[in-house]
C-alpha cells in the first residue's frame, strides 16, 4: 500500500517482496526472517528494515525507514476522495471562498454538480479533512 502525505514525501510500507527489496537495494541479512539492511537508506539504529516499517522517499529522491509505531503516531494519510468533489474543492478555492460556504451551500442545494452537496453533508468530516489538508482522488 502506498500512502501519499501532505509533508513533502512518499511512504510505502515494506512488505518484504524481493520487488521492494531489489526497489530500494535492501540487502537480507539472513538471520531473521523479514528484517533486511539497506546501505542506501537513511537509517537510525540497528539500520534494519523491518516487515511493516515504512520507507520514505524525500522530494530529491532519498529514502528513509519509519517503523511502524512511530508512523502510525505521527503521520495522517490523506482522505480519498470522488473526482467530482475534487473539482468542487478546486472551484471554490479558486473562487476564494471559505469552508462555511461550502458547507452552507451543501444544505441549501446551491452545488451545481449533481451529487456533491450530499456527499459533502454525508461525508463531513472527511471533506473538511481534504479541504484543510489536501487529499487524494479515487
Amino acid at each position: 500500500m502506498k500512502v501519499y502525505l501532505k509533508q513533502l514525501f512518499q511512504a510505502e510500507q515494506f512488505d518484504g517482496s524481493n520487488e521492494m527489496i531489489d526497489k530500494y537495494e535492501l540487502i537480507d541479512a539472513g538471520t531473521m526472517l523479514g528484517t533486511h539492511y539497506s546501505p542506501e537508506l537513511y537509517l537510525t539504529g540497528s539500520g534494519k528494515v523491518d516487515v511493516g516499517d515504512w520507507i520514505a522517499t524525500g522530494v530529491n529522491g532519498e529514502h528513509w525507514a519509519i517503523a511502524d509505531d512511530v508512523f502510525k503516531k505521527t503521520y495522517a494519510e490523506l482522505p480519498v476522495i470522488p473526482k467530482n468533489v475534487a473539482c468542487s474543492i478546486k472551484q471554490y478555492k479558486e473562487w476564494n471562498c471559505d469552508l462555511g460556504i461550502v458547507f452552507d451551500d451543501a444544505c441549501s442545494g446551491n452545488i451545481w454538480k449533481a451529487g456533491v452537496g450530499e456527499w459533502i453533508l454525508e461525508h463531513s468530516d472527511v471533506f473538511a479533512r481534504a479541504w484543510l489538508d489536501g487529499y487524494v482522488v479515487e
